[in-house]
Formats: structure tokens, sequence, C-alpha cells
């Protein structure tokens, strides 16, 4: 790939925050306002209970396995240690 050139695909890692249980998930998608928009709507099995969310973070890659790595590593103890670090004004509000 050129230095200038514009990928014509990104991956995403995203942090939603329940508002119910003020817990975090962490997804893969390849469009992460549309995936939002499912958890939201319950469209989603794994988080439908958890509804409303807000999206706190997210970060774009350009190849797929990257992505899923990252996502696999935000959701240890460690990464969830990142995540409030790389936050820490928004946790203090």
């Amino acid at each position: 790939m050129q230095p200038c050139e514009i990928s014509r695909k990104m991956y995403y890692v995203y942090i939603l925050l329940s508002e119910t249980d003020n817990k975090f998930y962490t997804g893969f998608s390849e469009d992460v306002y549309t995936r939002l928009e499912q958890h939201n709507a319950g469209l989603v099995a794994s988080t439908r209970s958890r509804r409303p969310f807000k999206l706190i973070y997210y970060e774009a890659s350009l190849n797929k396995l990257d992505a899923i790595h990252r996502e696999k590593y935000l959701k240890t103890t460690y990464g969830k240690r990142y995540i409030r670090s790389r936050n820490k004004y928004f946790f203090e509000d």
C-alpha cells in the first residue's frame, strides 16, 4: 500500500457503556454506528437486557485480524484498565 493511499474498508473495535448496569460491552464491526443502533434496538440477543448503550470508544484498523486481536485484548482485565485509563476524564464526571 502506498503511504497516501486511502483504504476502502475499515474494521472497528468498539466499547459501549450500558446505561442500565454501567458495564462495558466490547465488540467488532465494519460499521460501528449501525451496530450501535442494532444494540439499542434490541437486535443483539447478548445485550438486549442491558439497553440502552452509549458509544464511549472505538478504534479503526485496516486489517480485520488486527481488529479481532485488539477486541480480544480489550475484553481482558488489562484491556478494561486501558479503556478506563484512556477515558479517565469521562469516568471522573
